[in-house]
């Protein structure tokens, strides 16, 4: 079993990471949480990472073995990885969709939304409706109590406005990740399309968050 891979960066998208560790490159599915924890940490070439060498990662590692495929996940902290492996313990939660619900709240604010039973957060989800949202309250409640993970408080995501119907860099960006993540390319361009056209400045991983709650 891996528990965790460190190495270099050699790609970051707001869906995928590979790390080169001893001359592999392993592919990780990661959330948005976890892309911003590494976009943060410098690059090879510039200052020196936390872990005291230049582009240096860690991701701690879940391995989804099955029969026609061996998927990767990764996290930026243990306790991320503690939140997916008990999303994925509920019926119908899958790693996918374990991702797409960190990637839609990261995991202090996730854990404070199940311990707290606001089921209807988690129906905004992609993928998450009335009966699996009551599932990951009733099963998890107690359980998400015990994951070291500061709570936030939930704050809904406020819009601005501003014109502007082309797709920005980022906002390709965001498509991309959002497709791996599972959504279908029409609805999920004309979502980014509108958010792009209120916020053109909005960053790859700020529209990901806000269309994660719009799909």
């Amino acid at each position: 079993m891996i528990d965790y891979i460190k190495g270099q960066l050699a790609e970051l998208t707001p869906a995928k990471a590979v790390i080169e560790a001893a001359g592999v490159g392993y592919e990780l599915n990661i959330s948005l949480s976890s892309y911003d924890t590494l976009k943060r940490v410098p690059l090879q070439g510039e200052a020196p990472s936390l872990e005291g060498r230049a582009g240096e990662r860690l991701l701690y590692v879940y391995e989804d073995i099955r029969e026609d495929a061996w998927v990767l996940f990764g996290f930026a902290t243990r306790e991320e990885r503690e939140l997916f492996l008990l999303l994925i313990s509920v019926s119908g939660v899958g790693g996918n969709t374990a991702r797409t619900i960190l990637s839609a709240y990261p995991a202090p604010e996730l854990a404070a939304i199940i311990a707290d039973g606001q089921d209807g957060m988690l129906k905004r989800v992609k993928g998450i409706g009335g009966k699996t949202a009551q599932r990951i309250i009733v099963e998890l409640q107690d359980k998400v109590r015990t994951v070291s993970v500061e709570r936030s408080a939930v704050s809904a995501n406020g819009q601005s406005s501003a014109a502007n119907g082309q797709l920005s860099v980022e906002g390709e960006e965001a498509i991309a990740a959002l497709q791996m993540l599972g959504f279908s390319p029409a609805p999920t361009k004309k979502v980014v399309k509108e958010l792009l056209a209120k916020e053109p400045d909005l960053k790859a991983e700020q529209i990901i968050k806000q269309a994660l709650k719009a799909l």
